[in-house]
């Protein structure tokens, strides 16, 4: 499968005076089941023309088009893609956060 533009549905961003890394402290790493179900989220593709799709991560009520893809895919469509999840753990209002997007790993 392809996997073109790596995006998230998001929530808790920062506002155009303030940077993210103003906000709170972000985490890299392969991905993290707890911190997505936590806030629940589960994780997901949309899938696009042909056999492209973009990898995300889906909160809240299942959205129609999106599909749900199970752990063992996600971690390998992250590792093939050389993917890192990078995600912010609370707002700067000290709420949970939904903000993350995934990063070409270094």
């Amino acid at each position: 499968m392809d996997i073109h533009s790596p995006t998230s549905k998001t929530a808790g961003m920062a506002t155009k005076r303030e940077s993210y890394h103003e906000r709170a402290e972000n985490h890299e790493s392969r991905g993290d089941p707890a911190w997505i179900e936590a806030r629940e989220g589960r994780p997901a593709v949309a899938r696009t023309a042909g056999k492209a799709a973009v990898l995300c991560v889906d909160f809240g009520e299942r959205e129609d088009d999106l599909q749900p893809v199970e752990w063992e895919e996600f971690f390998a469509i992250l590792d093939g893609n050389e993917l890192a999840f990078v995600h912010q753990d609370i707002t700067a209002e000290g709420l949970p956060s939904r903000f993350n997007k995934f990063v070409q790993r270094e």
